[in-house]
């Protein structure tokens, strides 16, 4: 394991320890258990399989409405940076709701498509959508003029020229949008789950807050940081293999 890294679990490794130690020795409260009995409800909570179930609710809607919105963002993003017309009629648009806080948009979303997963899935896909548009938009303009001259030269058409030289040039920027989205998919999930739900993590946490069971509501925190590293890890692991190519030439 590299240094960087032994650094950074040492810290928190620190870190819980001074949250055990804060919580036997100088916070008497209820509401902030220590460490050791969040481990036990987060241990229990798998046996019993509501933690399993909790997460797996949650992860099937985070990962629906990312790959909607991914596939959604990556379409118009191609179809904006490649178009003048299209960009001019869209961006206004895009720019108007970008700035939207996810939070705004469940109470008119629920009265539109309900309590259930599509306006759940609607939420993550909409949040995930702007940034993959706009890092693919950015990847596509910064294609090197070169290689479309060069695949002109060889006649190649529209759509090959798109497959051959535009979308793998910009793959480093789709993929930084793509890694980017998957942590925000992971936080609006559970965002619209505790305004608006009835099952998922941020019911569950929203539940175990009302009765008053911290190491629950603590230990699914936890499990939620753990998802949320795993997930990342996992993208980053993607990322190397794909951009193999991008990432020796960045380096040289």
């Amino acid at each position: 394991m590299k240094p960087h890294r032994l650094a950074g679990f040492a810290l928190l490794a620190a870190l819980l320890l001074l949250w055990q130690v804060s919580a036997l020795s100088w916070v008497s409260s209820t509401n902030w258990p220590p460490f050791t009995q969040v481990l036990k409800a987060l241990v229990e909570g798998f046996r019993s399989g509501e933690l399993v179930q909790v997460f797996g609710s949650s992860l099937g809607r985070m990962l629906a409405g990312y790959a909607a919105g991914s596939a959604v963002g990556i379409a118009v993003g191609v179809a904006m940076a490649r178009s003048r017309w299209l960009n001019a009629a869209l961006g206004p648009l895009v720019e108007l709701l970008r700035p939207i806080p996810i939070p705004a948009l469940v109470p008119p979303l629920i009265l539109l498509l309900g309590l259930d997963n599509a306006m759940k899935i609607f939420v993550v896909a909409f949040a995930v959508f702007f940034p993959v548009l706009i890092n693919t938009a950015t990847g596509v303009r910064a294609v090197d003029p070169v290689a479309l001259d060069v695949a002109r030269t060889f006649q190649a058409g529209r759509w090959r020229t798109l497959a051959g030289v535009v979308l793998p040039a910009a793959l480093p920027y789709v993929m930084a949008g793509l890694r980017t989205s998957l942590a925000l998919a992971l936080i609006v999930t559970v965002v619209a789950e505790m305004i608006a739900g009835s099952a998922g993590l941020g019911y569950h946490l929203v539940t175990m807050q009302y009765a008053m069971r911290a190491p629950d509501m603590y230990a699914a925190i936890v499990l939620l940081a753990a998802v949320g590293y795993v997930l990342n890890r996992g993208m980053l692991a993607l990322e190397r293999r794909l951009l193999h190519w991008y990432q020796r030439d960045a380096a040289a």
